[in-house]
């Protein structure tokens, strides 16, 4: 089992694809083998997991006021 991971940023980005649902089989193939091996991958990927999870459970949905709304997309007409 390695002790290093020597691509840390990049194993980050994918496991964060993956926690998305936004990786593709190939991603998918490639994390699960390197977190057979890399010990640094495995700690991140439960970390990443932990995080999403306690987000989920603490965000609240709420309605947005209708001015915020009305300001919100008057801006971006403006820009177009």
């Amino acid at each position: 089992m390695k002790e290093h991971c020597s691509h840390r940023t990049d194993c980050l980005k994918m496991i964060q694809l993956i926690l998305d649902g936004e990786a593709t089989e190939q991603q998918l193939a490639r994390l699960k083998v390197n977190l057979e091996s890399c010990k640094p991958c495995i700690e991140m990927y439960h970390l990443e997991k932990e995080v999403k999870e306690l987000l989920t459970k603490r965000m609240e949905k709420k309605c947005c006021p209708d001015q915020l709304v009305a300001t919100i997309k008057s801006k971006i007409l403006s820009f177009s």
